[in-house]
C-alpha cells in the first residue's frame, strides 16, 4: 500500500501566473484531483507527463482539465499541450509574501 502526505510544497518558476503568483513563490498544495473552475492548481499535461505546472483550472474536458496561465502572453498551457490532470489545489503562498492567493 502506498502512502502519501495530504499536502506538498511547490515552487513557481517563470512568469506564467503573474500577477497572481511570481517566480520564486513557494506554495502549499493539497493533493486532490477535484478542482473547480477558477482554482489555481498543480497539474500534469497528458502530452508532457514529465512537466508539473501551476496554472488556473478553466473547465473540465475529456476527463481532465483545460488549464491556463494568468499571464497569457508568456505561458505554455492547454493551448499548447491539451488536457491536464490535476494533482493538487494551491491553498496558500508561504514565501516570500505569505498569504492566500488574491
Amino acid at each position: 500500500m502506498s502512502w502519501q502526505l495530504p499536502f506538498f510544497a511547490a515552487q513557481v518558476r517563470g512568469p506564467s501566473m503573474s500577477p497572481t503568483l511570481r517566480a520564486g513563490d513557494a506554495l502549499l498544495v493539497r493533493r486532490s484531483a477535484r478542482a473547480r473552475p477558477g482554482d489555481v492548481v498543480v497539474a500534469r499535461f497528458r502530452a508532457r507527463p514529465d512537466l508539473l505546472v501551476v496554472k488556473r483550472a478553466l473547465r473540465e474536458q475529456d476527463g481532465g482539465w483545460w488549464v491556463r496561465g494568468d499571464n497569457e502572453f508568456v505561458t505554455d498551457d492547454s493551448r499548447a499541450y491539451g488536457v491536464a490532470d490535476v494533482i493538487g489545489l494551491v491553498v496558500f503562498r508561504y514565501w516570500p509574501r505569505p498569504g492566500p492567493l488574491s
